[in-house]
């Protein structure tokens, strides 16, 4: 199961960090990144279509042109992209899994985008960024005039409305993306190319929101018109919603749920043209290119070079490194064993390009503070020096990663330099516990105390997702550690489902997983992992964490406008977790990629990655 498929945000009112190597819905380039999933790991290597980006690389400082640019870009040839399992399903709105949302890439569009250059948001459905009130309630947008959908029919602001009343029905399945708009009050068309977005609260990240909306067609999603005359509002508040308008917006969600699993048509260059042919389960989806898009020949309004985006659907990895190599795949992530021991070769690196750059993403072991062994920072602390980062990146990643000691990303602004290194020293960690009271009372080798009048050993278990091979040996190598220091600790591998079920009821000791961010692109929230509020049943925050003054300053972020007024919040926040070690923060481990070098036009962006719709092939170059 791919990463994004697994258990959404919980209740926060916005978006926070993302989690895992692609994501929900809006826009495929930043809601990807703005959104947050909890991921069940492995290699980086299911890259993103079109704009969006594919997985982060650059082994080089800077940009990267590994092959030369042979004049103007030409038309033709085929992109053959992986896919490690077929999406849930092809409609924009209502899947939530990786695989859906790399296919989908190539065929929706939203209203701005992220300049992999600048890192900053520009406009591509609208004419420019939005007019937004002092008070940060009031986001209108201007549209461009000239884009059309895949069938010709121009896109107006009533699609843009369409769309965000889509989301806002309660009856259509889009639980893992509705709250993260839950701040929508109003979506009004001024004129056929002006939409106003009318918000509840202000929040810094609401542009990156909005703006990252994919925008459906009206015309083929509601063809019966059942959602006219319903406003965001009304649907906003579902049980005072007329009653007839209500069983029109039911009947539209039925058929909205139902109908367009595998009939996506958006504004993108590409389109599945024929569903039957084009789409056969457990092999291949075929993308064709639009031979009346909108902005022909312009990467940057989302054209691509290509006749065809195919997506291979191959369920194991081995198998998509045998296919890579036999050329029946363009691109592929590398595991590390595959980049160290099978990729370091002359013959490789002659067909192959490959690179590697740390993404922003990291593991953790996390401590259930719901549970009394750790609601004791001393313990907590202890056994983040019973931890040897070093020697899990050099041993279990073969040094492709960094050792982190918190959740920012080390290219974002907010990031805190100034935290040492957590040193690995079992003296400090024998201190600190028996500083907390645990010592050996009987001779047997285990560390315990009296909790609750009851003497109690310091026994524990971790557990991680089955099938996660590096999240094993990293489970295994620091249970190993505590054992050798009077801990009786034990590791065991769960399936993904029951694992997220113990998760979401905080039924666990320990866990060993990992966090996606939004890389270098998106400004951070952590509110819904580490706010309090967070901290129950399916909520994302799922050790537990409370803390008085976090919240304070996580609820302060959020409505702070000056970067610099966040930074400074953002540096204490650091701060406190490094103190607190709620988690035992691992490692950031490296995205490497390996691409066919009869391509052109490649270029990586340091923490975001490249843009295949800038890729191409000479004429003498192509293959199909």
């Amino acid at each position: 199961m791919s990463e994004a498929a697994s258990r959404r945000a919980g209740p926060a009112r916005s978006p926070g960090d993302s989690m895992s190597r692609s994501t929900p819905r809006p826009s495929r380039a930043a809601l990807a990144a703005v959104f947050l999933v909890l991921g069940c790991g492995g290699p980086q290597d299911e890259a993103t279509g079109g704009p969006a980006p594919a997985p982060t690389t650059a082994e080089t400082s800077g940009t990267a042109t590994p092959v030369e640019d042979e004049g103007p870009p030409e038309r033709g040839d085929w992109l053959v992209l992986h896919l490690l399992s077929d999406p849930e399903n092809l409609n924009p709105i209502t899947s939530s899994d990786s695989a859906a949302s790399q296919v989908l890439g190539w065929m929706f569009q939203s209203l701005l985008e992220i300049d992999y250059e600048t890192l900053e948001q520009r406009p591509v459905l609208a004419r420019r960024l939005p007019d937004v009130s002092e008070d940060h309630l009031t986001y209108s947008f201007a549209l461009r005039d000239d884009v059309t959908f895949a069938d010709g029919t121009p896109m107006t602001a009533e699609d843009v409305v369409f769309t965000a009343k889509v989301i806002r029905n309660p009856k259509v399945a889009a639980p893992h993306i509705r709250n993260y708009f839950d701040s929508v009050r109003e979506v009004v068309a001024v004129d056929p190319h002006t939409v106003r977005f009318d918000l509840r609260e202000p929040y810094f990240r609401n542009q990156w929101t909005l703006g990252s909306l994919n925008v459906l067609p009206r015309h083929y999603y509601d063809p019966d018109d059942l959602l006219a005359g319903i406003g965001v509002a009304e649907l906003n508040d579902w049980d005072a919603l007329d009653p007839e308008k209500k069983q029109r917006a039911e009947r539209f969600a039925k058929q909205f749920n139902q109908g367009f699993q595998r009939r996506p048509m958006g504004s993108g260059a590409y389109v599945l043209a024929d569903p039957k042919r084009d789409f056969v389960t457990g092999q291949q989806i075929v993308l064709r290119h639009r031979d009346n898009y909108w902005a022909p020949d312009e990467p940057d309004l989302g054209d691509g070079w290509f006749d065809r985006i195919v997506f291979r659907i191959i369920n194991d990895r081995e198998a998509a490194f045998v296919a890579l190599k036999a050329g029946d795949l363009d691109v592929y992530g590398l595991s590390p064993i595959q980049t160290v021991r099978q990729t370091d070769n002359e013959r490789f690196r002659e067909r192959f390009g490959k690179q590697s750059e740390i993404r922003g993403a990291y593991t953790y072991l996390g401590w259930n503070q719901k549970r009394k062994l750790f609601q004791d920072a001393r313990v907590r602390r202890a056994l983040s020096h019973l931890v040897d980062k070093r020697n899990l990146v050099d041993k279990v990643m073969l040094g492709l990663a960094e050792p982190v000691e918190g959740p920012i990303f080390n290219k974002r602004p907010e990031y805190r330099e100034e935290l040492e290194p957590w040193e690995y020293s079992p003296a400090k960690a024998k201190a600190l516990l028996a500083e907390a009271g645990w010592e050996d009372t009987d001779g047997d080798g285990i560390l315990d105390k009296e909790i609750d009048g009851e003497r109690v050993p310091l026994r524990f278990e971790v557990i991680s997702n089955a099938g996660n091979d590096e999240r094993k040996k990293v489970g295994l190598a620091v249970i190993d550690s505590f054992k050798r220091h009077g801990i009786d600790a034990s590791f065991r591998s769960v399936d993904w489902s029951i694992l997220l079920d113990k998760v979401s009821h905080f039924d666990y000791d320990a866990i060993v997983l990992g966090w996606t961010s939004g890389g270098a692109a998106i400004p951070p929230d952590g509110y819904q992992i580490w706010h309090s509020s967070q901290a129950v049943e399916d909520g994302s925050n799922h050790v537990g964490f409370e803390n008085e003054e976090v919240d304070g300053i996580l609820e302060a972020y959020r409505v702070e406008f000056d970067p610099e007024e966040r930074n400074r919040l953002y540096n204490r926040f650091q701060e406190i977790l490094y103190a607190e070690q709620p988690y035992t923060f691992l490692y950031a481990p490296s995205a490497v990629t390996a691409w066919d070098r009869r391509f052109a036009g490649v270029r990586w962006y340091p923490g975001v990655g490249t843009r295949f719709n800038e890729w191409w092939v000479p004429k003498t170059r192509q293959k199909h």
